[in-house]
């Protein structure tokens, strides 16, 4: 009998004695091929810590035990938030070691690690070896600490099976995996780059930033896989996928990028032919504003000369009509003077005064009887003669 074979029915066998002894006494006999028996540590489970880490009762005492050679997402530690998976995979240590449940322990060639914790390969009666199951649903990876390797061939073939048939972490069903979030950044990043630029500045503008944000995505995920290499999630799919990943995501990193730069360069020229527009449309209004000041001014004016003209036709009209009462009062006046003339009495006849007599002319006034006199003159009566005085 093989040594991987003892592995897998000592357990069992173990686990039914256990029933009956509460402790296992090493068996030192050698099978027919010169291999020595393992001896397993019979105990019961307590509880489930997370997809790794369980408490087990064996010795006589409630133990953790971390499984040997595998790694599951952490749900429990104070510094890390809960990782992918990692409820899943502690459901599934959960499902495999109910409380309760018989179990047969094995260990390395450490018996602890760094945390005191036990490490051990943990089996139950059907033969199944848990730390193994763990992987072959692709919610565990393979570890090896050295010098403790005795179980990570099985756990790492278990695992090669869950890497076949793409379940667990390599899910890319599952959102949080990391082929998941690879599938999803590039396929973003696809029809990002694919989506029309379209024909207008806030459409171009759009479409880069629907470009940058995939760019942003699809960076961060790179750095991830570029700098998380020790996370169970990047773990799980091994360097080669990583590499494999890392590079298409730089192809199409690559190819965002000249989209993104193609957009911003239309957004751009179509932005300066918007504003170009806008500016031409600017002056044409103001153009069409002045006008139309210009054709309400001629209004304006229009009416005011045409209501000045209104009010001089309208006064002239007034001043005609006066002048024409005026003239047709005057004409009445005139025929009512007529009709008053041609109503009077007839005129006397004109008085002719008698002839007067003859009154012969006055003498010629006599020469100065003193001349050269210049004394003081007495005049006789009518002022014609004169004495000296």
């Amino acid at each position: 009998m093989t040594h991987a074979r003892l592995r897998r029915l000592a357990p069992a066998t173990l686990l039914t004695v256990a029933v009956l002894a509460s402790t296992l006494t090493a068996c030192n006999s050698s099978d027919p091929s010169g291999e020595s028996e393992v001896d397993f540590q019979p105990g019961t489970v307590v509880r489930v810590i997370d997809g790794d880490t369980l408490v087990i009762n064996f010795d006589g005492d409630d133990q953790t035990v971390r499984l040997l050679n595998v790694d599951t997402p952490e749900t429990k530690h104070p510094d890390k938030p809960v990782e992918c998976l990692g409820p899943e995979a502690t459901e599934k240590l959960e499902s495999l070691t109910p409380p309760g449940t018989q179990v047969g322990l094995d260990f390395d060639v450490e018996r602890t690690d760094k945390y005191d914790r036990v490490l051990a390969a943990v089996f139950i009666e059907d033969q199944t070896l848990v730390n193994a199951e763990i992987a072959r649903v692709g919610l565990g990876v393979p570890v090896l600490i050295e010098p403790n390797k005795k179980y990570y061939d099985e756990v790492q073939a278990a695992y090669n099976e869950a890497t076949a048939q793409k379940v667990g972490l390599m899910d890319v069903a599952a959102e949080c995996t990391v082929p998941a979030e690879v599938a999803d950044a590039m396929e973003a990043l696809t029809a990002a780059t694919e989506a029309p630029v379209g024909d207008t500045a806030s459409a171009a503008a759009a479409t880069a930033a629907g470009i940058l944000a995939a760019l942003a995505t699809a960076k961060a995920v790179r750095e991830t896989l570029e700098a998380g290499k020790d996370t169970v999630r990047v773990l799980a799919i091994g360097a080669d996928r990583t590499g494999e990943l890392v590079r298409d995501l730089n192809i199409r990193i690559t190819r965002g990028e000249r989209s993104l730069a193609s957009a911003n360069t239309k957004a751009t020229s179509l932005e300066k032919a918007e504003e170009a527009a806008q500016a031409a449309a600017a002056k044409a209004e103001a153009a069409k504003a002045v006008e139309a000041a210009r054709i309400e001014a001629e209004r304006i004016q229009a009416e005011a000369a045409e209501a000045a003209r209104v009010e001089a036709e309208r006064v002239q009209a007034e001043a005609d009509a006066r002048a024409e009462a005026d003239r047709l009062a005057a004409e009445a006046a005139a025929i009512a003077e007529q009709e008053r003339i041609r109503n009077l009495p007839p005129a006397p006849e004109p008085y002719i005064p008698p002839a007067a007599p003859y009154v012969p002319p006055a003498p010629p006034a006599a020469a100065d009887p003193y001349p050269g006199y210049t004394g003081p003159r007495c005049y006789a009566p009518g002022g014609k003669t004169y004495r000296p005085c």
